[in-house]
């Protein structure tokens, strides 16, 4: 039930990350648009393949998914923007954050997992760490001189 809980949490908050990240990518702007744009496009693409594979193995596990939007806002940690109007690097600076917290977050999960002894969800938060470290690392090399 413990690591159901968490997957729950983490699916929430991968949902609002991926929002997050396809919303800045259709609104971004600026001298590098296209570059911006299109990782932005990558980096969503890659956030949102995590969902299922999420909500399947909480589902093996005996556990629920996410049922709708509002469950995802009463379950997700990482923050929303609403604003109307974010400057470039603004978006990325948050986004890197924003993926430098989810690696915390799935880090939290792999602990959890290796306490109940839960391998093979382990497994799977291992590349989604990498992956979200890769993903901050590349917003912060963009964001370094800016």
């Amino acid at each position: 039930m413990e690591v159901t809980d968490a997957l729950r949490r983490l699916l929430a908050d991968v949902f609002a990350l991926y929002v997050k990240t396809k919303s800045f990518h259709w609104h971004i702007g600026g001298p590098h648009f296209r570059d911006y744009h299109l990782l932005l496009d990558e980096q969503a693409g890659q956030i949102f393949a995590m969902t299922d594979v999420i909500a399947e193995r909480a589902r093996k596990l005996g556990g629920t998914a996410v049922r709708s939007v509002s469950d995802i806002s009463r379950h997700q940690r990482l923050q929303d923007n609403n604003e109307e109007a974010v400057a470039a690097i603004e978006m990325l600076t948050e986004l890197r954050d924003d993926n430098r917290h989810l690696a915390r977050l799935l880090q939290a999960v792999h602990e959890l997992c290796d306490r109940h002894g839960d391998v093979a969800t382990a497994s799977l938060t291992e590349t989604w760490i990498d992956e979200a470290q890769q993903r901050a690392w590349f917003l912060s090399e963009i964001t370094r001189d800016l």
